[in-house]
């Protein structure tokens, strides 16, 4: 079955983009990840002589063991930055980018509706966006055995379709803020603020005992507050951040096909 032509055309127009996300994900997942034996040996970097602080902030108990060290290095910071600038930066080509260049107009004079326009733009940066977030899964389940560490490939993936469902979470904010203003500037500000505030309001809920119900307002603590290295699948929260998703992207859509183009 042949994909549609607008797939295939956002494919084509954002290839270069999509090379270079896949091949820096990865090198990072490949480079943290087999690094940790020399971590793990370092006498310097033992559990004793890593700041409290710094711990708490990054959301990990330790960095020795393969689960905290997963956390600390992959997982709670840097892996979602990485995942969430390519998502949010998909999403905004998807309805800003055609509209800002001037061939917004042009597109809709095909024989396709606004919806189904929108849903085939969706769908093609939602599936880029999809493998970039599943890359530190996959590379980790070669990565993981070759390093020695002892944690269960179950509770890897755990964490790695949180990242996805995480994913899924803030590009359907990022589609529903394009959808409604159609600028790609307002897209990265609005989304980009909002990831960086909630994971803040994560941090906060973490460290700060009067301020644990901030937890229930971040994205980040349904992808790993649960602690999903250590405790296993968290069904509830990965269908919370999937929903989320779902439920812009469908406003997104309906938004869309009601604005008015160009205003």
């Amino acid at each position: 079955m042949l994909l549609p032509p607008l797939v295939r055309k956002s494919w084509r127009d954002d290839r270069r983009a999509v090379l270079g996300w896949a091949v820096g994900v990865t090198l990072f997942t490949l480079i943290y990840g087999g690094f940790y034996k020399q971590f793990k040996g370092a006498a310097e970097l033992k559990q004793q002589a890593l700041p409290k602080g710094m711990l708490d902030f990054l959301g990990v108990a330790d960095m020795v063991s393969p689960a905290g060290y997963l956390q600390a290095s992959i997982f709670s910071l840097l892996g979602p930055l990485l995942t969430l600038v390519c998502t949010i930066t998909l999403m905004a080509r998807t309805i800003p980018r055609p509209e800002e260049d001037g061939g917004m107009e042009l597109l809709l004079t095909v024989p396709v509706s606004r919806i189904r326009f929108a849903w085939q733009r969706l769908a093609a940066a939602g599936a880029v966006a999809t493998g970039v977030a599943a890359l530190p899964g996959i590379v980790l389940l070669f990565v993981v055995p070759g390093s020695g560490m002892d944690i269960a490939l179950a509770k890897v993936a755990a964490a790695s379709t949180g990242l996805i469902a995480l994913t899924w979470c803030f590009g359907g904010i990022a589609f529903l803020v394009g959808a409604i203003s159609g600028r790609r500037a307002t897209v990265l500000a609005v989304t980009g603020a909002l990831a960086v505030a909630t994971y803040m309001a994560h941090v906060i809920s973490a460290m700060t005992g009067g301020w644990h119900w901030l937890r229930w307002l971040s994205p980040f603590y349904y992808f790993i507050g649960t602690d999903p290295l250590h405790t296993g699948w968290h069904p509830a929260q990965l269908l919370t951040l999937v929903a989320i998703g779902v439920l812009t992207t469908i406003a997104g859509v309906i938004l869309f096909d009601r604005r008015d183009v160009g205003v």
